[in-house]
């Protein structure tokens, strides 16, 4: 929330139980007010799929877990990663036991084409868990190009803040 949006009270009714686990949750996660707490996840609802036109302009991230042991399955996600090259910005392979990995791709794209990402790894035999998010929604739409014509580490003209927005304190780069 940027410091010119007006901010407008409303009331709120809830159980009493409810309402003492939220207070545990907001506490856990460091929260200073319940506003804070209800903002976050109103933005967290709001950024759902589901929510969102399908050529909206977004980026998050795609988990999954698979069995590395099923035939031709990692040359196959491999292959369709190639196929998404436009829209994956990164991503992390990490071996959690001697048959399952756990990877995590960095996507920004059209909602409707990480979807269809998503949904072509999801329905490979021997992919257990693989789920899209999406963390950002760039209202602005821009050409991205390819990878390797973006600017790494500038925004040139788009400059802005990356400290979070709660009081946590900023998170090492290394």
């Amino acid at each position: 929330m940027s410091g010119k949006d007006e901010l407008v009270r409303f009331g709120v009714s809830m159980p009493s139980e409810l309402i003492q686990q939220f207070d545990l949750y907001i506490a856990e996660q460091r929260y200073t007010n319940r506003s804070e707490a209800i903002r976050d996840l109103v933005r967290k609802e709001m950024l759902k799929p589901g929510r969102l036109a399908p050529d909206q302009s977004v980026a998050g991230t795609i988990v999954m877990v698979y069995d590395h042991h099923v035939s031709e399955l990692p040359l196959v996600l491999m292959e369709l990663q190639h196929q998404y090259h436009n829209e994956i910005i990164s991503n992390m392979h990490i071996h959690l036991n001697h048959e399952q990995c756990l990877e995590i791709i960095a996507v920004r794209g059209r909602l409707n084409r990480l979807k269809e990402l998503q949904e072509q790894i999801q329905v490979r035999r021997g992919v257990l868990y693989c789920e899209l998010s999406v963390t950002y929604v760039d209202d602005e739409p821009h050409d991205r190009g390819r990878m390797h014509e973006r600017e790494p580490a500038s925004h040139g003209a788009r400059e802005h803040d990356h400290r979070p927005e709660r009081g946590h304190p900023p998170r090492s780069r290394e």
